[in-house]
């Protein structure tokens, strides 16, 4: 639940202030000059000559997304990365400077700060002891959290606590919570008071803020955008799913925040600026066929599918955007062309070297279908014996004589031509062969 930010302590010197320069440490590159992170600025004014750069209002960033304005009154000489100690009330608060010099401005105009508003002040650059007292109220907030949460629901609050945030000097302490409707938690800020002996500020945020102090990896197998780069937070509207011909299916479209996902919102424009370059989806096309309607559009190849019937698809027709266009063009003028498709261009399109993922296929393609196996399997007729075929004459041939002993080099040209044959075939010969003697004889002696 901490900024992906380099501890305090790594920076702390023994014999004088806290050292400069601190990294996120996401890149094997980077040595600690450059700061790269969420919530980091670059200052492309810092080289620009002659001082134009040069102010003394500095931006510091305290625990995830929350900072502050400060003036640095006594001109000390502060560079990204430096924890000072800035004015708070009561008592002070360290922080991390993010930017300086005069684009500190206007990072103040974006975030509504008016020019009227009181300004606090930058103290010093952080003490060993400041930073040793800053861990240890550090330390404290997630046993803080859970105590917290246990309290709440004693009371029978319907809230969440989401995080705790302790002020540098540890003499506060700040509880984001959310909810869904209006909290009386004036009871609770007596019951956390006499429990942490603490200054108590409550904080309400929305699901989306919660996200983004908490963490988590989003279904794109990346860490959140709302935890690792995204400083505000624009509302989402089921719009832009429309835009970009998404399936309006809310267990899709929700993130780990129950909210619709905010990188709906990233490629939107595109989308919309796409589209008013591709044909109207309410014009008709008129042919000396049929009239044609809108069916789908393909906004990266700028093809549109067309349909004879306004409701289901049926007789679908692919074209390109400039083909849609000229068919308008002569509709205007009172023509109709015989077929959608240019002259000379098949109806049926060449279908592409990879196969369509998006299930076109069936639902049953991954099923096996069991087969039944025959009986004697793949066992190929066997061609009946000369003996079988003439029976008569097979008895009329003189009975074989003993076969003589085999040399070994005539036993393996025998066991090579003629293997041994399988003894049931052997058993059904002579039985046969028995059958047919004692027919003959039955007809000799009749």
């Amino acid at each position: 639940m901490e900024a992906d930010v380099t501890t305090p302590a790594d920076f702390i010197d023994e014999s004088g202030p806290v050292q400069e320069k601190s990294c996120c440490r996401r890149c094997d590159s980077c040595d600690g000059s450059n700061q790269r992170g969420k919530l980091h600025c670059y200052n492309w004014l810092s080289d620009v000559p002659g001082g134009f750069a040069d102010d003394n209002m500095v931006e510091v960033q305290f625990k995830n997304t929350r900072k502050g304005f400060y003036k640095n009154s006594t001109d000390l000489p502060l560079e990204i990365g430096d924890w000072v100690a800035v004015e708070a009330s009561p008592g002070h608060d360290i922080g991390q400077v993010s930017m300086t010099g005069a684009l500190v401005r206007l990072q103040m105009r974006k975030a509504g700060v008016k020019p009227d508003a009181d300004i606090k002040r930058v103290f010093r650059k952080a003490r060993p002891a400041d930073m040793e007292i800053f861990e240890k109220a550090k330390a404290r907030e997630n046993d803080t959290m859970i105590k917290s949460r246990r309290i709440a629901e004693d009371l029978n609050l319907h809230m969440k606590i989401g995080d705790v945030e302790y002020q540098g000097d540890g003499n506060k302490a700040i509880f984001y919570y959310i909810a869904d409707e209006r909290v009386d938690f004036r009871q609770l800020i007596k019951v956390l008071a006499d429990t942490f002996k603490v200054r108590i500020e409550m904080k309400q945020i929305g699901a989306r803020q919660e996200a983004g102090r908490i963490g988590g990896i989003g279904p794109c197998g990346r860490p959140l955008c709302c935890s690792s780069w995204m400083t505000s937070f624009v509302s989402v509207a089921t719009s832009a799913a429309r835009y970009q011909d998404i399936s309006l299916n809310p267990q899709k479209l929700a993130g780990q925040c129950s909210k619709l996902k905010c990188c709906l919102n990233f490629e939107a424009d595109m989308y919309v600026e796409s589209v008013k370059r591709l044909p109207p989806r309410e014009v008709r096309l008129e042919t000396a066929d049929a009239t044609y309607f809108h069916f789908k559009t393909d906004i990266f190849k700028r093809e549109i599918t067309y349909s004879t019937d306004k409701s289901v698809p049926a007789n679908l027709v692919t074209i390109t955007a400039a083909r849609a266009f000229e068919i308008m063009a002569m509709n205007k003028q009172g023509e109709k062309p015989l077929q959608l498709l240019p002259d000379g261009e098949k109806t049926e399109k060449q279908r592409g070297e990879y196969a369509d993922l998006l299930g076109q296929d069936s639902l049953t393609r991954f099923d096996k279908k069991k087969k039944k196996k025959k009986k004697g399997g793949n066992k190929q007729p066997q061609q009946p014996k000369e003996a079988d075929k003439h029976p008569k004459e097979a008895d009329k041939q003189p009975k074989e004589q003993p076969p003589q002993q085999p040399t070994p080099q005539h036993e393996q040209r025998q066991q090579g031509e003629n293997p041994p044959k399988n003894s049931n075939q052997q058993r059904r010969r002579n039985k046969n062969r028995n059958r047919r003697q004692a027919q003959d004889n039955n007809e000799s002696n009749g």
